[in-house]
């Protein structure tokens, strides 16, 4: 009977430190970390080998429910697998603790609450894209070069000149003067 840690994060400049050292002190025998994978996905490199490493009476210890799953059919269907292996299943930050009925309840509570939140997020990033379109904003990185910089590109490119050289002339790198060229 071990209680197996998993962490999760999203991009592969995070740091799952945080998680790592709350499992540890949550007493984690052993520790799952999947790095640069989104919640979102059901299948994991690490979340599948936690999940083919349980063993009848283990008990999966998570940080938050984030870390398992974004999406509440997800995160049951995880909690399901889990369970179906006779294993437990506890988040130490909503304290939620699957070896009894009421934290079975609570998961359940607990986990359509996080598909609101992510839903709410989804709903205002979009407003607020269509708000900045109305204005004539659009969202992403401004662009390195106007559109007479493009063409000036173009056209030395086509009398010859070397990349590296546009590249310098407009003061950008080498792989945004191929972007330009490419957008022909």
């Amino acid at each position: 009977m071990a209680r197996i840690g998993y962490a999760r994060v999203s991009t592969v400049d995070q740091d799952a430190e945080l998680q790592l050292a709350a499992l540890e002190a949550a007493g984690g025998d052993k520790l799952f970390t999947d790095h640069g994978v989104s919640g979102t996905k059901a299948s994991r490199p690490q979340l599948d080998e936690m999940l083919n490493y349980l063993r009848p009476g283990d008990t999966v210890v998570i940080w938050k429910f984030d870390r398992l799953g974004r999406n509440t059919r997800n995160l049951l269907d995880l909690v399901e697998t889990i369970e179906n292996k006779d294993c437990n299943f506890e988040s130490i930050t909503e304290q939620i603790d699957t070896s009894g009925p009421m934290g079975k309840a609570m998961l359940t509570i607990m986990s359509a609450f996080a598909q609101l939140e992510r839903d709410q997020i989804a709903e205002r990033t979009k407003a607020g894209l269509a708000a900045a379109a109305k204005n004539n904003r659009l969202g992403g990185r401004p662009r390195k070069a106007d559109a007479q910089a493009v063409a000036d590109a173009r056209k030395w490119k086509a009398e010859g000149m070397s990349v590296k050289k546009i590249a310098g002339y407009l003061e950008v790198s080498r792989a945004t003067v191929y972007r330009y060229l490419q957008d022909a």
